[in-house]
């Protein structure tokens, strides 16, 4: 694949007010169709880079670059970033007085400009990519954990991101609904998004991601191709964290 950074984030720095040091001095490059999972002990600064990617916590220093378009102060350029980058929480953050279909119609019609026609075509064909078209006209409390990540993801992918970003997806679900939502992402892997993803699913990151990125005081302490991180992480620290978890 040729080398097409799709990210570029140089130097991060974030101490948030209660002065802990989330990100520090953090840079690394993503290739467009790279699947990257960042892992890392709690409290790491894992979520944090993932957040400053679009913009929703502001870097002290340091800069990010999205496809060509630099993250700054400029008002259009966060907005364009915003349209271009999907993000899946930990929670679902759906409205629960909107059904599955308003709620994913919503961020494409006052974001993309789309008719309420044109909404819910492509509404009705990513609930259809992620299994789940026939809860179309359900509210989110009558969904399974599960269903309202599925919900959440097809949500992200009606805007038609070019990358996807996952905050521990999983991490709310119960044990048993966990593999639906990993299937979804398996698959957006194959169909080559590009996707950042923060999770504690090794299994995941060892079939799925290209890279792995582990993390610890808002440090890298290791990036590396993802065999090599599993098989022979370089750093003692890395292989400490390893052994706790595999």
């Amino acid at each position: 694949m040729a080398q097409d950074q799709i990210v570029i984030a140089k130097e991060l720095c974030k101490t948030f007010d209660n002065g802990v040091r989330a990100l520090h001095n953090f840079t690394t490059r993503i290739n467009r169709g790279d699947v990257v999972v960042v892992v890392g002990p709690s409290g790491a600064g894992k979520s944090t880079f993932l957040r400053c990617l679009n913009g929703l916590e502001e870097v002290d220093s340091g800069s990010v670059v999205i496809d060509g378009i630099p993250l700054d102060e400029n008002p259009k350029n966060r907005l364009e970033i915003r349209k271009e980058v999907g993000m899946v929480f930990q929670h679902f953050n759906l409205f629960p007085h909107m059904t599955v279909l308003q709620n994913i119609n919503l961020a494409q019609q006052k974001v993309r400009n789309k008719t309420h026609s044109e909404a819910g075509r492509a509404s009705l064909d990513m609930l259809d990519k992620v299994g789940i078209v026939d809860k179309a006209g359900s509210y989110p409390d009558t969904l399974s954990g599960g269903q309202q990540q599925r919900v959440a993801i097809a949500r992200a992918l009606a805007m038609n991101p070019k990358i996807m970003l996952f905050d521990e997806a999983t991490s709310a679900l119960d044990p048993e609904m966990i593999g639906e939502v990993l299937g979804v992402m398996k698959n957006l892997a194959r169909e080559g998004m590009t996707m950042i993803c923060v999770t504690h699913e090794m299994g995941f990151a060892r079939e799925v991601s290209d890279r792995v990125i582990f993390m610890e005081d808002g440090e890298i302490i290791e990036e590396c191709q993802t065999q090599e991180f599993f098989s022979h992480p370089e750093q003692p620290r890395t292989r400490r964290f390893l052994d706790q978890i595999l």
